[in-house]
């Protein structure tokens, strides 16, 4: 029976085909019709070279799974929550360890979700601040520090209650109320209240004082008939808290607590202030305010227990969107004088206005989102590994990053809520004080936590590219060395504290950076980094400050800081001498070049089947009649290495009557689909080449150049008969000739380990043998011991020099085997075995046969 009469008709084929998607072979039905989803049927080729080239491109199927009977599904829930699931697949909570594959993909969607969430951390952060922040800083700056008063002197260099009062009557009110222009013509009433004209004074200043009570100190006995008042240094409770009511329409002599004022301790210079006091307002207008502090120095408001003054006032620039709260503190000590201080907080306290800021809101969003994904990421982490969790430095800091975030994100909302109710309130009483200044000192707060928050989220850039050896160099240093750094943090600490005590008790009085134990710890820091003053020691102390600065010189910058230096160093060159003998966990770069060359490997398969369907058409057609059979189509095709099955199936796509002849319009119809396929192949490799001079360029280039030359012209190669691939080039880019040569090489390997293999094998066989003869040996012994034990007759000398003489045969037969054994590495077994025999059985100088050890 022919084949022709087995085979069902094109249109059953047809039929077939689209019921069992298996049928015909057992190959699905691709996505292409050109891409038949296996491999060739060519002898030529071994079949595991197969499975290697072409395992991308053949469909997986369940052998298992009949073609009547429909795969199951877990449903629609099922993968759903899968999907869910994937979302927050990581390292710690999949198994990657054995599969390399699976790793890789994992660290690189980490990895490229990472980097998302950092580039939206970024934007947010840097949307918050700008240059800017720092211009407006200075012009505040500027204008309140700097600026000369009467006496010569600015802000900066108030030394008493005299400088404090030339510097409020003159720069602190012409820097507060500028009403006139530069021509001295007056500003109109709409414009007043800004400085610089640009900045809108919000509210009026307030000047607030502390004051501590009378002989809150005490007096030694021999000065108390000559001092009769003491004033102690600032405390809270001794905090001068009585009021003076003669001072009608003026509130500086009335005390008011901290909640009366809404407000906040300060640490100051000397010591920490609460946020009560004596508070005296000023006015939206020069004169008035000028008449306030003349009212305020005629009537000594500042006394001999006063220990500090703030000057309060807020203000905005519409033109930038930004708000600067200032605060120049002026502290008064109980050893006299005046110690100036301030604070210029610029920060952006209404976050959305022009379009720029609605899209940081966007990515405010974002960021939310991200936040509840690493939220769950976490929780899912720690619900897998417990408290084993926390062993993980990396899993801390993401707790630590997730932390800051939520805290930032609920400030967020708080600050937006109450500046909109500090906006109201103010403009409706214009002429109030605004008090900003614990909302900046929290914005200024915020500010720090998410930059914290931006440094750890790039620290953490390591955890995703740790699978670069390169790029563990630092945690791997750190990590050797942590246990002598600990040790010498020890010894360190030990001889640096020293000195900064030494320091301190030496030079306290005299020198300011030794002027207390903090300031002389940084000065010591200081000196290590080449930033002292030498000659403030020299003259503080001629004789001990210069000893003193030679011996931490030498001790801590030449002993203790080598030491350091030489424990990281040898760390490290220990670690690179680890990692030139350690491969990497796995290459990135490889990752994605093999990728790219399956890409390109499956488009030069679809070039080659291509190729293979043109020249059938043109070859197949043996008796020139315009008309292909289906006969003469599958011996064409079957020549060139194509199952029955796609060769069938390609044929019943186009055999639209089911005569199973292709008459010239269908082939036509073919040779057009054909040509379609080939001009977006070709836009491919274009796509590919322009993507850069990547690994595979060169091939690519002429493997399309193959492709046009191969479909332009009839080059199919009579005289081999086989397919175009087997002529060319392989699917993968190796010649058939060099294939060729490979598998004999391989061939050739696998006989050679098949010889070394036996050869192991009889190795083994020998050393089995030879414990076997050990343990004859032994019964051999054992049984002459006995036979000597029952000889009857002889004297108890003959019995020892029998035995001795037995026992040394025995031991030189055994000495005589060892010594020969080497030499025989290379005989057979059987020869060793027969040698051994022989040498078991000859008894030098015995008559007589002596029981054997032979194997």
């Amino acid at each position: 029976m022919s084949s022709k009469d087995v085979r069902p008709s094109s249109a059953q084929s047809r039929q077939a085909w689209g019921l069992d998607p298996y049928a015909s072979g057992g190959h699905a039905r691709p996505d292409n019709q050109f891409d038949f989803g296996g491999p060739r049927d060519d002898p030529d080729l071994p079949s595991a070279m197969e499975n290697d080239m072409y395992a991308d491109s053949e469909p997986k199927r369940n052998n298992d799974v009949s073609p009547t009977t429909p795969k199951k599904s877990g449903g629609c829930w099922s993968c759903f929550t899968s999907g869910l699931r994937s979302l927050w697949a990581t390292r710690q909570t999949e198994e990657t360890k054995g599969n390399r594959e699976l790793h890789v993909k994992t660290t690189l969607r980490e990895l490229i979700i990472y980097l998302v969430f950092l580039v939206i951390l970024c934007v947010v952060t840097f949307g918050m601040t700008s240059t800017t922040m720092y211009y407006y800083t200075k012009v505040m700056n500027d204008l309140f520090l700097d600026t000369v008063h009467s006496g010569g002197g600015t802000f900066r260099s108030i030394t008493n209650v005299n400088d404090f009062w030339k510097f409020a009557k003159k720069p602190l009110l012409d820097g507060l109320y500028w009403e006139t222009w530069y021509n001295n013509e007056n500003v109109p009433n709409e414009q007043l209240g800004y400085i610089y004209y640009e900045n809108k004074l919000l509210g009026v200043p307030r000047i607030r004082q502390l004051k501590v009570s009378t002989n809150s100190c005490q007096v030694h006995d021999d000065f108390k008939d000559v001092i009769r008042e003491c004033f102690d240094s600032y405390s809270e409770n001794l905090e001068d808290k009585t009021s003076e009511v003669s001072h009608a329409n003026y509130t500086g002599w009335t005390y008011q607590t901290e909640s009366q004022l809404d407000g906040s301790s300060y640490w100051g210079m000397l010591t920490t202030y609460s946020g009560s006091g004596y508070v005296q307002d000023l006015t939206g207008r020069k004169n008035t305010s000028a008449e306030t502090i003349d009212y305020l120095f005629d009537n000594l408001w500042i006394q001999r227990g006063t220990r500090v003054v703030f000057i309060d006032f807020t203000v905005y620039n519409a033109n930038i969107n930004l708000f600067c709260v200032v605060r120049l503190v002026v502290e008064f000590p109980a050893t006299g004088g005046a110690i100036p201080s301030y604070t210029f907080r610029t920060v952006k306290l209404i976050r959305y206005v022009t379009v720029t800021d609605y899209f940081i809101l966007a990515c405010e969003f974002i960021f939310v989102m991200f936040i509840v994904y690493y939220i769950v990421e976490e929780a899912i982490e720690i619900k897998k590994h417990k408290l084993s969790y926390l062993k993980s430095m990396w899993n801390i800091l993401d707790i630590v990053v997730i932390i800051i975030a939520i805290l930032c994100i609920v400030f967020d909302i708080y600050r937006t809520i109450v500046v909109d109710n500090k906006l109201k309130e103010l403009l409706d009483n214009p002429d109030k004080y605004a008090d900003f200044e614990n909302l900046s000192y929290w914005q200024t707060r915020f500010d720090n936590a998410i930059a914290i928050a931006v440094f750890f989220a790039w620290i953490k850039i390591f955890k995703y590219i740790s699978f670069n050896k390169t790029m563990t160099q630092l945690s791997s240093t750190l990590g050797k060395c942590a246990k002598d750094l600990a040790g010498f943090a020890v010894m360190f600490f030990i001889i640096f504290l020293a000195f900064t005590q030494l320091g301190y008790l030496l030079f306290g009085t005299q020198v300011k950076d030794f002027s207390n134990f903090q300031n002389s710890f940084f000065t010591l820091f200081r000196i290590i980094l080449g930033d002292f003053d030498f000659h403030q020691l020299e003259a503080a102390n001629r004789i001990l400050g210069p000893i003193y600065f030679m011996l931490f010189v030498f001790f801590v910058f030449f002993v203790l800081i080598n030491m350091f230096l030489a424990i990281i160093n040898d760390t490290y060159s220990e670690v690179k001498g680890d990692m030139a003998n350690q491969k990497n966990e796995f290459e990135m770069t490889d990752y994605f070049k093999r990728g790219y060359m399956k890409m390109v490997d499956k488009l030069n398969f679809k070039r080659d089947k291509i190729v293979d369907i043109q020249k059938a058409l043109k070859n197949a057609d043996i008796n020139q009649d315009k008309q292909l059979d289906f006969e003469e189509w599958r011996q064409d095709l079957k020549t060139r290495g194509y199952a029955d099955g796609e060769i069938e199936a390609l044929f019943a796509k186009y055999d639209m009557d089911g005569d199973r002849v292709l008459d010239e319009s269908e082939q036509k119809k073919l040779q057009a689909d054909l040509n379609k396929e080939q001009d977006a192949l070709n836009k491919e490799y274009e796509h590919l080449e322009k993507s850069g001079n990547r690994p595979g360029t060169a091939r690519r280039s002429s493997s399309r150049v193959s492709f046009n030359d191969d479909s332009g012209e009839d080059s199919d190669d009579e005289d081999s008969g086989t397919k175009s691939s087997r002529s060319g080039r392989a699917s993968n880019g190796v010649s058939y000739e060099e294939f060729t040569v490979l598998s004999r090489r391989v061939d050739r390997m696998e006989h050679s380990i098949g010889s070394i293999v036996s050869k192991i094998d009889a190795v083994l066989v020998k050393l089995e043998a030879m414990e076997k003869a050990k343990l004859k040996r032994r019964e051999t012994m054992g049984k002459i011991l006995d036979s000597i034990t029952e000889t009857d007759g002889n004297s108890d000398e003959a019995k020892r020099e029998q035995m001795e003489r037995l026992v040394r045969e025995e031991l030189e037969r055994w000495d005589s085997e060892t010594s020969f054994s080497p030499s025989g590495r290379g005989a057979s077994p059987s020869s060793g075995t027969s040698a051994r025999g022989v040498r078991s059985r000859s008894r030098p100088g015995s008559g007589q046969n002596e029981p054997t050890s032979d194997v």
